[in-house]
C-alpha cells in the first residue's frame, strides 16, 4: 500500500475529510488534495505534517521485512507474549 493510500485509509478510519486534515495541519485543502493526487512532489515536512495530523508516523521498511510488517498491520502477525513470564521470573520461581 502506497503512502498516499495509507493516508486516505487513515482519513477514512479517523472520519476526517481532506479539508479537516488541512485545517488541522495548516495546509490549504487544495495543496493537501494535490499531494494526495500526486500532482506535485511533497516535501518531507509536508509528509510529517500529514502523518502527525492523522496521529501516525511514516517510516521506511526494508524490503526484506516488508512481508512481516504487512502481516502485523493486517493483524495476522505475531508478537511477543506479554503475559509470558520472563527468563528472570522463571529463574526466581524455580529457585523458590
Amino acid at each position: 500500500m502506497s503512502f498516499v493510500q495509507q493516508v486516505r485509509a487513515l482519513l477514512s478510519r479517523r472520519g476526517m475529510s481532506v479539508t479537516e486534515l488541512g485545517d488541522l495541519i495548516g495546509i490549504a485543502r487544495p495543496n493537501v488534495s494535490a499531494t494526495l493526487a500526486g500532482r506535485h512532489d511533497a516535501r518531507s515536512n509536508t509528509l510529517d505534517a500529514l502523518a502527525a495530523g492523522l496521529n501516525a508516523q511514516w517510516v521506511l521498511v526494508p524490503n526484506e521485512h516488508l512481508a512481516a510488517v504487512r502481516q502485523v498491520l493486517a493483524g495476522k502477525g505475531t508478537g511477543p507474549d506479554l503475559e509470558a513470564p520472563s527468563a528472570a521470573e522463571m529463574f526466581v520461581k524455580a529457585r523458590q
